[in-house]
């Protein structure tokens, strides 16, 4: 148990059986009437973000997260396994759990995977990954002066836009939240 004033971002709560982690949240002391806290908390199984406002001091139940650094190893078809690098000890995560997160996924990339009783709840990637691009049309000289953008095709599959100066087998830096192109990597 803890009280609302030692709530922090990413913390994960347990309201009514649900686990909700901490997106945001601000303390509220208005001129006139009690203290309060504004959260805006997502729900860890449906990805349902809500506002929920708590009375200052109010206690609140956090629910236990175990979150570990683990290393990608493969998809098996069903599920992507994941692995412990400390114990060795391979974890099965669903597709449903990753989400649009999958298709950043290159083998022996690490990640950390969040763990409440034995189920899996959520993974984190790393904020950018280093991507090969396997199809895109050719670039073209001049064509670094306009801002205009090209679909590009990366090693895992997925699909980002880029400049129209990248070229087929240049590696690119791309961000997983939102599959943006944030530049060029050297080699």
């Amino acid at each position: 148990m803890a009280t609302t004033n030692d709530l922090k971002n990413g913390l994960v709560l347990n309201i009514e059986g649900q686990l909700w982690a901490v997106q945001e949240f601000q303390h509220v002391k208005p001129g006139k009437g009690p203290a309060f806290v504004r959260t805006k908390l997502k729900n860890v199984e449906s990805n349902k973000i809500v506002d929920k406002t708590f009375n200052a001091g109010t206690k609140v139940e956090t629910a236990t997260v175990d979150r570990r650094t683990m290393q990608y190893l493969y998809n098996d078809g069903t599920s992507y396994v994941f692995m412990d690098t400390g114990t060795y000890e391979q974890l099965e995560v669903p597709p449903e759990v990753l989400g649009d997160g999958a298709k950043f996924l290159l083998e022996n990339n690490e990640a950390i995977v969040a763990t409440n009783e034995g189920r899996v709840l959520f993974v984190e990637l790393p904020p950018s990954v280093e991507l090969v691009i396997t199809f895109t049309e050719p670039g073209v000289a001049g064509d670094s002066a306009t801002g205009r953008t090209k679909p590009a095709t990366v090693e895992t599959g997925a699909e980002v836009q880029v400049p129209l100066f990248i070229n087929q087998g240049e590696k690119v830096k791309v961000d997983t939240r939102d599959s943006s192109y944030l530049g060029r990597v050297k080699s």
